[in-house]
């Protein structure tokens, strides 16, 4: 059984999947879009280093895999995760698939079935001219597995509409579905706000404007990282100029990953509505509070599925 622990950014996913892998004997899979690339850490929040408790070392997948510019969209995704799933499924291998990245969850957690999709130049030199507005309409028309979670850049949300597009009517894969249990964190308003001015506070003082420099450095092109969006696309923008002051770069960047957190929660709430069980946490409880619910919450389960 798969175990899904997801929640906006700040929520403390990661802590929390940490001990829950070491007191179950599993292991990791990340479901972050951004955390799949290589020397992309501070931005992405991986918190290698959290994944040690009392000592041992959790394993984790789907982690440093690609390289930075690389592009990797939901279907490539999903076929790397069903590699690592079908490994651990073999060793019978408890796993938690934790992230923020709600549409790469629920492909895999509602087990659609998508096409790879190849760049269309000529479509995306008409979607170039619509607004962005315009082109979030044309994506929740066509399909509910698509939305502006993960559109955090201009490019990220024409690219979304691609996919739309060329995927019409998602359905259910031949494979056979993924047993799981959901679990989301909830956090209030102004308490998930707190999270993460604090932690992009952090992120600046240990170096993520020279994470993103250096990443420059590299001859990866200035484009490729505003793609990815929210601390590679303003901290680029601040690097090539575009926002003059430290100050303001931490203004605009404050602001919009509160937006997206806000997005986050809202895909999250969709996800119920479009079926699916969520078992909801409450963020400001202890950790072993947390990990006592989710303990809980397997064991009924477990117990209804035996008098089933």
């Amino acid at each position: 059984m798969l175990i899904a622990l997801l929640g906006p950014t700040a929520s403390g996913k990661t802590h929390l999947a940490v001990e829950l892998a070491y007191t179950l004997g599993g292991e990791i899979i990340s479901a972050d879009s951004r955390q799949l690339y290589r020397r992309m850490d501070i931005g992405t929040g991986k918190d290698l280093s959290e994944y040690v408790y009392n000592g041992q070392p959790i394993a984790y997948h789907l982690i440093d895999v690609l390289e930075p510019g690389e592009q990797c969209n939901l279907f490539e995704y999903q076929q790397m995760f069903y590699e690592v799933y079908e490994q651990l499924s073999a060793r019978h291998t408890p796993m938690i698939l934790c992230g923020g990245s709600g549409m790469y969850a629920e492909a895999l957690l509602r087990n659609y079935e998508l096409a790879p999709v190849a760049p269309d130049r000529e479509l995306r030199e008409k979607l170039e001219m619509l607004s962005d507005a315009e082109l979030t309409a044309i994506l929740a028309a066509h399909q509910t597995l698509h939305n502006s979670t993960d559109t955090s850049s201009r490019k990220r949300l024409i690219r979304a509409v691609e996919i739309a597009l060329a995927n019409p009517e998602t359905h259910k894969s031949k494979r056979k579905g993924i047993e799981s249990l959901i679990f989301a964190i909830d956090l209030p308003q102004q308490a998930r706000w707190q999270r993460i001015e604090t932690r992009l506070t952090a992120r600046l003082e240990v170096g993520l404007v020279e994470e993103v420099q250096s990443l420059l450095n590299e001859g990866i092109a200035p484009e490729n990282l505003i793609y990815y969006g929210l601390e590679y696309k303003f901290v680029t923008l601040y690097l090539l100029g575009k926002i003059a002051t430290r100050e303001e770069l931490f203004r605009q960047l404050n602001i919009a990953i509160r937006q997206f957190a806000k997005r986050q929660m809202t895909y999250l709430r969709g996800m119920e509505r479009r079926g699916l069980q969520l078992y909801w946490l409450n963020g400001l409880e202890p950790t072993e509070t947390l990990l006592t619910t989710i303990r809980e919450t397997i064991r009924q389960y477990g117990s209804r599925r035996a008098n089933a």
